[in-house]
């Protein structure tokens, strides 16, 4: 896995940060992408210090187009290749139905599918151009089943593995794989801004985690272990496939 580069958005936390920890711990050159700009420069920072890879801040939206190109771009001058995307920018929202508004319902599906959908659109190109890569599209245990209160994120996350599976046949003549992966809840910063709005966060962290059948949450870093299986070669023959990883809560 030496000199290969991989691409991560929303890599400046949660899944996408610690997906980015371990990819440069085994050599990989990491390009985090992000909005916040002190955020991404601090992760980079401590990505370089505690890794053994190179690794390179963009500041970007994946809601804008000219973003993800720029930083498909930008990665590919600093290492010469890109190998790997990692879709993990996301938004999540609990809204009932009758109060969405169209504003709200556009931030969801702006950044949770036109993102994946266009940075992957960008990142192909250049995998075309060397004649292999591997997509890993961070969805959500919300696009296999229906949650409470929580219509327009399942539509988007829905979206996001059915974009997979046709991608995976479009890309399979270039020898692009594309996977998603669906976690449960993970204990995330946004996962603790929801655990933030109860008065005792011990408690909502019980309730929350009552439903799984392993009787907990998951961490960001088990959901990075099955994204660097996923763009690993002992993942060669595994394309268009939903990994489930949320404690047994869809099974």
């Amino acid at each position: 896995m030496k000199e290969k580069t991989v691409l991560i958005t929303g890599g400046t936390s949660g899944i996408g940060l610690a997906s980015a920890r371990r990819f440069a711990k085994n050599d990989w050159n990491v390009v985090i992408m992000g909005r916040d700009m002190a955020r991404g420069n601090a992760a980079a920072e401590e990505i370089v210090m505690t890794g053994k890879g190179r690794c390179l801040y963009v500041q970007g939206d994946v809601a804008i187009i000219d973003n993800c190109c720029q930083a498909v771009h930008q990665a590919v001058e600093l290492t010469g290749s890109l190998d790997v995307l990692v879709n993990s920018a996301g938004v999540y929202l609990e809204r009932a139905v009758e109060d969405m508004t169209e504003t709200d319902f556009d931030r969801i599906m702006n950044t949770n599918i036109k993102g994946t959908y266009f940075m992957t659109q960008q990142a192909i190109a250049e995998m075309k151009r060397r004649g292999s890569g591997s997509v890993i599209n961070i969805s959500s245990d919300a696009g296999v089943q229906g949650n409470m209160l929580c219509s327009a994120y399942c539509a988007s996350k829905g979206a996001v593995n059915l974009f997979t599976k046709a991608m995976a046949l479009e890309l399979a003549p270039y020898n692009i794989r594309i996977n998603s992966v669906c976690p449960g809840d993970i204990l995330t910063p946004l996962t603790e801004t929801q655990l933030k709005q109860y008065p005792d966060r011990a408690a909502a962290l019980k309730e929350m985690a009552s439903v799984y059948p392993l009787g907990r949450i998951g961490t960001p870093e088990e959901i990075a272990a099955v994204v660097e299986f996923l763009a690993s070669d002992q993942a060669g023959f595994i394309t268009g496939a939903i990994w489930t990883v949320d404690g047994g809560i869809t099974a």
